[in-house]
């Protein structure tokens, strides 16, 4: 069964967002190991430092990885699951914190994506990463989720 890992700053507190986190991880529970490391999520008006900080604890959660940032390259559907199938057995999500991460975890990233040209909160890019996931799963599977 392949691995996926993710790690995110900070804890999701919106009620709405933990339960589409709990559907998707029990939905991959056939196809995945799912784990999710969340690092603390600094405060503070010194963006800088706030970046560096969440930043070291990205580096402390192991790498390779792929990291969603918001000028990462795009993809469909289909691409991201030929992705996972691609990094199989084990693959690694890093989503930095609300200011992004170092130049330092940008360049040890093993890939660079984004979910969307738009921007989404922290907590709904969670929900919707798991949801990606399950549907490159059923995509490698040939289920009928994707159309």
């Amino acid at each position: 069964m392949i691995k996926i890992k993710l790690t995110w700053a900070g804890k999701t507190k919106e009620k709405f967002i933990l339960e589409g986190i709990e559907k998707y991880l029990k939905l991959l529970r056939p196809y995945a190991d799912v784990s999710i490391t969340q690092i603390k999520e600094e405060k503070g008006t010194d963006t800088q430092r706030m970046i560096e900080k969440e930043s070291d604890r990205i580096s402390k959660a192991g790498i390779p990885y792929i990291l969603l940032d918001e000028k990462g390259r795009s993809l469909s559907s289909v691409e991201f699951a030929g992705l996972i199938d691609k990094n199989k057995p084990s693959v690694h999500f890093v989503l930095g914190g609300a200011f992004g991460v170092s130049e330092k975890i940008k360049k040890e990233a093993k890939d660079i994506i984004s979910l969307s040209k738009m921007t989404f909160t922290h907590e709904m890019s969670r929900m919707f990463v798991l949801e990606q996931i399950y549907r490159a799963f059923t995509i490698i599977n040939k289920r009928g989720y994707h159309h």
